[in-house]
């Protein structure tokens, strides 16, 4: 199958933005437009440096998106720089989506609960109508029942679909098939829009793959997780061009500042890959450890299997594992609060040490006697 040209894109990826937004130009910083010269007046910048940046390296506004930095995301992640937009996180690229293509009280979205809450968040700001499709507790584990979030997003006129694969908290790993079915069902309807903020933890193929084929498909990737930049807030959007260019001109002006992108693109360098990739492994082994682990323990109702980096637990008595872990000085996400979760905690993989504590937080008092 042929690459179509990034400046002719399928048609169709355009019809899904709302029709207010398809030819707005968004704000023109000084930044925008790219020209060369020695003396830079047009920003309003200080003329001097601050006396804690001695280099002098922020005085000027970042680039919206820097160049070195999108064009090796992009080659990371197999897609071309014009289909990548860079954000800080995956969150901004999330509210993006949702505020470019749903109207207000007009266009729902679709979601999966449990699942990561700022799809729900970005909606309620926007005013967006929310359609749940929950996941469905199997004995094999969670599994999202696609056929039901396709035919709600069909039924209601959704304009954006959310998978979340791996599934945060539940671990469910959505095959790349279910998604090309799924985005096949909706082209011209929906945006099928797949998480992958943990995607390497699962040793699985991107539906970034997809996007060329499907332009009604967009991928969320972050060097939050696997990549431990969570503090640099990187993330970014892998989407068709036509899209991408509607989403920049409704970002921020500066979205990356200049000392995350530096940092960013260190991270990328074929060293720092190989150590992200042998520590992804050492994550998955360690991950069936404690699945194992925490299995065996008495109180422990049931451990969901995980593609994550990160264990879902059911508790006869959550409150009372929540604080003994607490006790120990380890703290583990609470997912009371969520639908069908009333019993359960979400434990992160870390380090054999720190997954030691919390299996001895967890042993019976008799047994840690």
């Amino acid at each position: 199958m042929s690459t179509p040209s990034p400046t002719h894109p399928k048609p169709g990826v355009l019809d899904l933005v709302r029709e207010d937004l398809r030819a707005f130009a968004g704000y023109s910083s000084a930044r925008s437009h790219k020209v060369e010269g020695t003396v830079w007046l047009n920003a309003n910048e200080s003329p001097w440096t601050n006396a804690a940046d001695g280099a002098g390296a922020l005085r000027r506004y970042p680039q919206p998106q820097p160049d070195a930095l999108r064009a090796r995301l992009a080659e990371v992640y197999g897609v071309r720089p014009e289909q990548l937009l860079i954000g800080r996180g995956s969150d901004e690229a999330i509210d993006l989506l949702v505020r470019a293509l749903c109207r207000a009280e007009h266009d729902p979205v679709v979601i999966a609960p449990p699942v990561f809450g700022m799809y729900a968040v970005c909606a309620r700001l926007q005013g967006a109508p929310i359609i749940e499709a929950p996941l469905r507790d199997y004995a094999d584990g969670w599994i999202a029942d696609l056929a039901a979030m396709r035919d709600l997003a069909t039924a209601r006129r959704a304009k954006i679909v959310f998978l979340c694969s791996p599934g945060n908290p539940t671990g469910e790993l959505i095959p790349l098939a279910a998604i090309r079915a799924m985005a096949q069902m909706l082209v011209g309807r929906a945006l099928v829009v797949v998480d992958e903020a943990y995607i390497e933890y699962a040793d699985a193929p991107s539906a970034a793959s997809l996007i060329d084929e499907y332009p009604n498909i967009a991928v969320l990737r972050t060097l939050s997780k696997l990549h431990a930049l969570a503090g640099a807030r990187i993330g970014c959007l892998l989407a068709d061009p036509a899209l991408i260019e509607v989403l920049r001109r409704c970002q921020a002006p500066y979205p990356v500042p200049e000392p995350c992108a530096a940092l960013a693109l260190r991270a990328l360098s074929p060293e720092a890959l190989a150590q992200a990739s042998e520590r992804a492994a050492r994550i998955r082994a360690e991950r069936g450890r404690m699945l194992a682990a925490l299995q065996s323990l008495a109180g422990v109702r049931r451990v969901y299997p995980s593609a994550g980096n990160f264990l879902l637990a059911r508790f006869d008595d959550a409150e009372t594992a929540y604080r003994r872990l607490l006790a120990a000085g380890v703290v583990v996400r609470d997912m009371r609060a969520s639908p069908g979760l009333g019993d359960a905690l979400r434990i992160t993989i870390g380090t054999p040490d720190e997954n030691d504590a919390v299996f001895a937080a967890l042993q019976p008092v008799e047994a840690a006697a």
